[in-house]
């Protein structure tokens, strides 16, 4: 029982100490930016969203090697959650 507790709580620390990745897009803002710098420009590729349309990201972007695109985790048509009425009592 002690050694499968001791097993436990081992397999546990491994796995908070495994690093988190952080969300590639913000759901706050419709228009992501896709940067991308290659091996000359310090390598590796992000995404900028912090745009309200795609003429603002496009101006942004003008010069560089980016892409602007719709952002896929923007909430567009949620639905509004249902409102229930109370029966009349008459």
């Amino acid at each position: 029982m002690r050694s499968s507790f001791g097993l436990m709580m081992v397999a546990g620390a491994l796995l908070m100490a495994a690093p988190s990745h952080a969300q590639t897009f913000d759901p706050r803002y419709p228009v992501c930016m896709h940067v991308y710098s290659g091996a000359s420009g310090g390598g590796g590729e992000w995404y900028d969203c912090s745009f309200t349309s795609l003429p603002q990201c496009r101006a942004t972007a003008t010069g560089r090697a980016a892409t602007c695109d719709l952002n896929p985790y923007y909430p567009v048509n949620v639905p509004q959650p249902r409102r229930y009425r109370k029966p009349d009592s008459r």
